[in-house]
């Protein structure tokens, strides 16, 4: 019996994809029109590609998600750091007035923790002056 010869195994030659397109591909099956099987055979490219491209861009997302988050997390802390110099400021103010007119206004209106706070710096400031 003579032996069939088949032609070697040649790979598909593929067009290179354009950033833009691979993105419209990824978010189509990230939103669930598409499976990668269905990108695959409608657009011509191999599934690994798209499995590779999606891997590639979760992986870019998460990148600058977590940059952005840090930065977020930098601009709270900073601004906590100003809210807290505020406050402080403004419980020195309060402890100043009520040892020069004598009336207790932080019990009056403020919440207990912060008329605290006050009486705190208060008792230190008479501590200090003798």
């Amino acid at each position: 019996m003579e032996e069939s010869k088949k032609p070697p195994c040649r790979k598909k030659k593929y067009e290179k994809v354009g950033f833009e397109h691979k993105l419209f591909i990824i978010d189509q099956i990230h939103n669930g029109q598409i499976s990668i099987n269905h990108a695959s055979q409608k657009y011509g490219i191999s599934r690994s590609s798209i499995s590779y491209w999606i891997k590639k861009y979760s992986t870019l997302e998460q990148i600058n998600t977590g940059m952005a988050k840090k930065d977020e997390i930098k601009k709270l802390k900073e601004k906590i750091a100003e809210l807290e110099f505020v406050k402080d400021f403004q419980q020195d103010v309060i402890a100043d007035m009520e040892l020069i007119t004598g009336v207790d206004m932080a019990k009056k209106s403020l919440p207990k923790t912060l008329a605290d706070e006050i009486e705190k710096k208060k008792q230190d400031r008479l501590k200090e002056n003798g």
